[in-house]
């Protein structure tokens, strides 16, 4: 397409250029015809003279044609083919404008032959510019030059859009050539970045990153570079964080493994030893052993059930059901439920605060399992004549239960890991296993779009506080 268009625009050019110079060359050529063949007699045109002149030059310069116009542009004789003659007159206006201004280049003026195309052409008044009648109009290019030409411009077009199309040719060679080596330099860059990444270790990326390379985006390739780059960084963090749940499993297996297998132990070892010893027990022993090795059951018994609890909650395929319900009921209702432990124990549990909360939007059985869970372990963990205190609030408009005791609080080293599962600190009252009772509880406020919290309070004990989201609905 560059050729044709550059042999197009040369053709056209080189056209206007000829047409130019022919015309200067040959601008007094219809003077001189005049002037030369005696054309002007006693100040009148010698027709005869006219005649022998478009037969002399019909034979010697057959690329030009005469032509006698009359004031108003009418054709009056000519020395061109009769049958190929279109026109019975031309136009003025060119004629005026190249009278009036001989330096004007190219003028064209209306081809007798043809009622569209315009050729050069020289003209005179006759017989004198001071007694005008009539023209003498010559076409510089008559039939027999266009002939020619169009013979030479067929040849001359080939050669030169040949010339045209192979400089063309190379030029988009080496334009190309350059931009794709532009191009595949820093996809090559791009190319290692992704192998080094890929051969290496790909939770670490790479130093020689593309934006420290290309720190500005210019085009598509520092895009696709810089996409790499987040997406390296992105895989490089999940791995991570594959590494440290993978640790977490495995510890979480370790910390299983020895939860289950210490009341395993103690049932098997009991009951072994009812087996062999029998008949030298008291019923009384036997009783004993008998209680023991059940409540290790029983023991196992719950923590399997957590364990199975978690899993479901963290694999979401326990989901909550969401609704709005009174949270201020609800913990008067559990507090209830746990009274008769608590007075077992001899401790004092007590529900403080306002009933008038915001409707809570949560699930309801959920809620009850962590308020059952908080509650429980305040009672395992406060001692004798102590106190438990469920204290009912808001807090940013939300409705917030804390679960406060009066125990030995939680040592500020356990504090940051208490919510993790198997997590065993050096607290008193543990039970000697660490249980999932509050990572069961933190779950479980996730999946709701609530928060669980713990702290120690100044005058002993912890505190135990969660908040749920509130229902649209408002007040209770």
């Amino acid at each position: 397409m560059v050729a044709l268009l550059y042999g197009f625009i040369s053709f056209y050019s080189l056209k206007q250029y000829n047409a130019s110079v022919n015309q200067e060359i040959h601008r007094n050529l219809a003077s001189n015809l005049v002037a030369d063949r005696n054309l002007v007699s006693e100040g009148a045109l010698d027709q005869a003279a006219l005649r022998d002149l478009f037969a002399l030059y019909m034979a010697i310069n057959p690329s030009i044609e005469i032509y006698l116009l009359d004031l108003d542009g009418t054709i009056l004789s000519y020395s061109a083919d009769p049958a190929k003659i279109k026109r019975n007159n031309v136009s003025l206006e060119p004629i005026r404008t190249l009278l009036a201004n001989p330096e004007q280049y190219p003028v064209l003026g209306d081809d007798p032959r043809s009622h569209e195309r315009q050729k050069v052409f020289s003209v005179t008044p006759v017989p004198s510019a001071d007694q005008p009648e009539g023209y003498l109009y010559v076409v510089l290019r008559g039939e027999e030059y266009d002939t020619a030409e169009t013979m030479a411009r067929g040849g001359q077009l080939v050669a030169l859009s040949a010339w045209a199309l192979l400089v063309a040719l190379v030029v988009v060679m080496i334009a190309g050539l350059l931009v794709f080596r532009l191009l595949t330099a820093r996809l090559t860059r791009l190319t290692r970045l992704v192998e080094a990444f890929e051969a290496g270790d790909m939770s670490q990326h790479p130093e020689r990153t593309w934006r420290s390379q290309r720190p500005v985006i210019k085009d598509e390739i520092d895009y696709l570079g810089a996409t790499f780059d987040d997406m390296a960084q992105r895989i490089a963090s999940q791995i991570d964080l594959l590494r440290e749940k993978d640790a977490q499993r495995r510890q979480l297996v370790a910390q299983v493994s020895h939860d289950l297998r210490t009341p395993l132990a103690s049932m098997q070892g009991y009951i072994e030893t009812l087996k062999l010893r029998r008949d030298r027990l008291s019923a009384e022993e036997q009783a004993s052993f008998l209680q023991i090795a059940l409540q290790e059951g029983q023991r196992l018994s719950r923590l399997v059930d957590e364990l199975f609890e978690l899993a479901a909650l963290e694999a979401r395929e326990k989901q909550p059901v969401l609704e709005p319900f009174p949270l201020a009921e609800l913990v008067h209702d559990v507090a209830h439920k746990h009274i008769p432990e608590a007075e077992r124990r001899s401790v004092t549990l007590t529900v403080s605060g306002s009933r008038q909360l915001p409707l809570a939007f949560a699930d309801l059985s959920m809620t009850e399992r962590v308020l059952d869970n908080l509650i429980g372990n305040a009672i395992t963990y406060t001692p004798e004549g102590g106190q438990i205190t469920l204290e009912l609030g808001e807090s940013d408009g939300q409705p917030e239960v804390s679960v406060r005791d009066s125990g030995p609080g939680i040592p500020a080293k356990d504090l940051p890991h208490i919510f993790e599962p198997f997590y065993q600190g050096d607290g008193e009252g543990n039970g000697g296993h660490a249980g999932l009772g509050l990572a069961i509880a933190r779950r479980i406020m996730s999946l709701q779009g609530g928060d669980i919290r713990a702290e120690n309070v100044q005058e002993g004990g912890a505190c135990f506080s969660i908040r749920l989201p509130v229902a649209a609905s408002g007040h209770h």
